[in-house]
């Protein structure tokens, strides 16, 4: 399902160990993608990166490409502390936004 908004996303690795970031109108549709990709090129494929460990919504999808850009330059300790804000345990929230994600629109 699309929205006018925007979603932007961090994967990662079963050993956490990479952190993939993204942006999508369509988060359940874009995680689903990543995990049945069989684009043996792509990132995500390459290195395993099909957890979910964070999210946030924007109002327009042209803020949540400003938003993927600005988190793309940051160092990998100020993305670990943004992630460990709203999930500190790094839980993989593969499920989660499948059942909940856009109630929070």
């Amino acid at each position: 399902m699309m929205y006018k908004g925007g979603f932007v996303y961090i994967l990662t690795n079963k050993n956490k160990t990479v952190l993939y970031i993204g942006v999508t109108s369509d988060l359940k549709g874009r995680i689903w993608e990543h995990m049945n990709s069989n684009n043996r090129q792509s990132f995500t494929f390459r290195y395993n990166v099909l957890y979910l460990v964070y999210y946030e919504f924007l109002d327009s999808i042209s803020q949540a490409i400003d938003r993927e850009k600005q988190l793309k330059r940051w160092s990998r300790e100020k993305k670990e502390d943004l992630i460990n804000k709203m999930n500190p345990t790094w839980g993989f929230l593969n499920d989660e936004v499948a059942e909940d994600v856009y109630s929070l629109i």
